[in-house]
C-alpha cells in the first residue's frame, strides 16, 4: 500500500476530537488576581528578538484575547463544535507568582478550577499543559531557567500543587510543551535568560538534563498523588527526509531526527540513548547527571504527544541547505512541496509518516496535540452574518485527518487530534495576531486596536461536520 492508497475505515469510537490553546497567547489578565509575570511578558515581538526587561505596553499578550474573563464563552463555542477534548495550560506564574515561593496563589488555582467546571459542564475531557513556554520571569532572571537544577525542586512543588488539586479532574497531562524546541528556543522554551549566542553547549545540554528529570519527576508524583491519570510526554515532531538519495543526505537526515527522538526515547525507555551519549562525548559536553536522576528517569509515560505543522529536508552539502523560512527547528527546504503564507511546508503525508514512525518506534498510544494552519484572514460577511471564508484551512484540516485516519487503519494506536488555536490567538514565534489559527474568528489586530469580539468562520462548521460523524465524512 503506497502512501497514496486511501481506505474509508472510521475513526475508533471513543476517539478524542476537539482544540488545543496556551495560556500565555490567550488568557491576557497578566497581573490580575495575584498573577506574577512570566517571560511571555518581556517578549513582545516573539522569539526572534531579544527580550525586554519588563512587560511592554505593546505586548499583545499582556492582554491576548481575554480568555480569562471570556472563558465560559468560548468554551461554550467549542462546545457547539463537538470537542469532546480541550487542550489548555496552566500559567505556572498563575500559580507560583515567582516561580520559587513554597505556597500558592489561590485565586490561580481557583480560575483553573472554574475552568474545568465549565469542561465537565459540556462534557469536554481537559489535557492540561503543565509548563507551555511561560516560565515566570523571576526564575528566568534569578536562576538563568532550566540551566540551573533549583528548578527541579520548584517545578516539583508546582507539579504536585496541580495534582493534589486536579488530579480526580483531570485524565490526561503533558509535562512541558514541545520540550525538544530548547534546543532552538532556549529562552522561549528553557526560560534561560542567556542570551542563545552566549549559551554553551554544556549549559544548554544541563538545562534540557534538568528538564528531563523534573519531567519524570512530575510522572512519579502523579503516580503517588492521581494514580488514575495519565502523563504524556510532548515533542514537536518534524519529519526530516533526505534531500537526495545520497547516502550522506540520508544519514544527516536520520543526524536531524535524533535530535528530537532522544526526548522521546528518554521519556519513554527511561535512560538515555546511545546516540545520544554519543554525541556528548563528542562534542565535550559533562553534565551533571546523578544516581539519583538516572532512578528519577525511569519513571515512564503512559503516551506520547506531538505537534505536527511541516516537515523539512537535509542534506550533507552545505552548498544545498537552503533553509524554509519559518522552521523552527532548522532543514533545508523541500522543493516539492507547496507552503503556508508564513513559509511552512504543507505535508498531510508527513502526518501519517510521524504517526507510524513514532508508533513502530515507541509502542505507546500518541496523541495529536497541535496541527493547524496560519493564515491572514479577512472578515467578510455572507447573508449579513460576520464570518471569513476560510475554504484554505478546511482544505487542509481535511488533507491531514485522511492522512490520520490512513495511520490508523496502518495499526497507530491514536487517542486523538486538537487542531492548534481553535480560536484567534497570539502567535508564539512571530506574537501576531495576523497570524490567524482558528475556526473562530476574534476582532483583534497587531495593533492591538479591535472588540474582542468572536465570530465563527466556514471552517467552524466544517469541523463540526467532521466531529460529529467522527470522522467519517472525510
Amino acid at each position: 500500500m503506497t502512501p497514496t492508497t486511501l481506505t474509508a475505515q472510521p475513526f475508533p469510537e471513543g476517539f478524542l476530537w476537539g482544540g488545543a490553546t496556551a495560556a500565555n497567547q490567550l488568557e491576557g489578565a497578566w497581573n490580575v488576581d495575584g498573577k506574577g509575570p512570566s517571560i511571555q511578558d518581556v517578549m513582545p515581538h516573539g522569539i526572534m528578538t531579544p527580550p525586554t526587561d519588563e512587560p511592554t505596553p505593546d505586548n499583545l499578550k499582556l492582554e491576548g484575547i481575554d480568555f480569562y474573563h471570556r472563558y465560559r464563552d468560548d468554551i461554550a463555542l467549542f462546545a457547539e463544535m463537538g470537542f469532546t477534548v480541550f487542550r489548555f495550560s496552566i500559567a505556572w506564574s498563575r500559580i507560583f507568582p515567582q516561580g520559587d515561593e513554597t505556597e500558592p496563589n489561590e485565586a490561580g488555582l481557583a480560575f483553573y478550577d472554574r475552568v474545568l467546571d465549565e469542561c465537565e459542564k459540556h462534557g469536554m475531557e481537559p489535557l492540561v499543559t503543565i509548563s507551555h513556554y511561560e516560565t515566570p520571569l523571576h526564575l528566568a532572571k534569578a536562576y538563568d531557567g532550566w540551566t540551573n537544577r533549583e528548578l527541579i525542586g520548584c517545578y516539583e512543588r508546582y507539579a504536585r500543587t496541580l495534582f493534589e488539586r486536579y488530579g480526580q479532574r483531570v485524565k490526561y497531562w503533558l509535562t512541558f510543551n514541545e520540550i525538544n524546541s530548547v534546543l532552538h528556543a532556549p529562552l522561549m522554551s528553557g526560560g534561560i535568560w542567556t542570551p542563545k549566542k552566549q549559551l554553551t553547549k554544556t549549559q544548554l545540554y544541563q538545562a534540557i538534563h534538568n528538564e528531563l528529570v523534573a519531567s519524570a519527576s512530575a510522572t512519579k508524583i502523579a503516580r503517588e498523588v492521581a494514580p488514575q491519570a495519565k502523563i504524556g510526554c510532548m515533542i514537536l515532531a518534524m519529519p526530516t527526509y533526505p534531500l537526495t538519495p545520497d547516502p550522506d543526505d540520508v544519514w544527516a537526515a536520520r543526524l536531524a531526527e535524533h535530535d528530537s527522538y532522544a526526548f522521546g526515547d528518554i521519556h519513554v525507555r527511561g535512560a538515555y540513548p546511545g546516540y545520544y551519549l554519543r554525541k556528548l562525548r563528542e562534542e565535550g559536553i559533562e553534565l551533571e547527571i546523578t544516581d539519583a536522576d538516572r532512578e528519577v528517569l525511569t519513571n515512564t509515560v503512559d503516551f506520547v504527544s506531538f505537534s505536527y505543522y511541516m516537515s523539512v529536508c537535509e542534506t550533507a552539502d552545505p552548498a544545498k541547505r537552503i533553509v524554509g523560512e519559518g522552521n523552527l527547528l532548522g532543514g533545508a527546504k523541500n522543493p516539492t512541496l507547496p507552503v503556508s503564507e508564513w513559509g511552512w511546508a504543507i505535508d498531510p503525508v508527513g502526518l501519517r509518516i510521524v504517526l507510524n514512525d513514532f508508533w513502530e518506534r515507541w509502542q505507546l498510544p500518541l496523541f495529536i496535540v497541535e496541527n493547524g494552519l496560519g493564515a491572514a484572514d479577512v472578515l467578510t460577511e455572507i447573508d449579513g452574518v460576520p464570518t471569513v471564508d476560510d475554504g484554505y484551512r478546511t482544505a487542509y484540516l481535511r488533507e491531514h485527518l485522511v492522512q490520520v485516519r490512513e495511520a490508523i487503519a496502518d495499526g497507530v494506536d491514536l487517542l486523538g487530534y486538537t487542531w492548534w488555536g481553535p480560536i484567534d490567538l497570539v502567535s508564539a514565534s512571530t506574537a501576531q495576531l495576523s497570524k490567524r489559527y482558528g475556526f473562530i474568528y476574534v476582532d483583534r489586530n497587531d495593533d492591538g486596536s479591535g472588540t474582542l469580539e468572536r465570530y465563527r468562520k466556514k471552517s467552524f462548521y466544517d469541523y463540526q461536520e467532521i466531529i460529529a460523524s467522527n470522522g467519517a465524512c472525510l
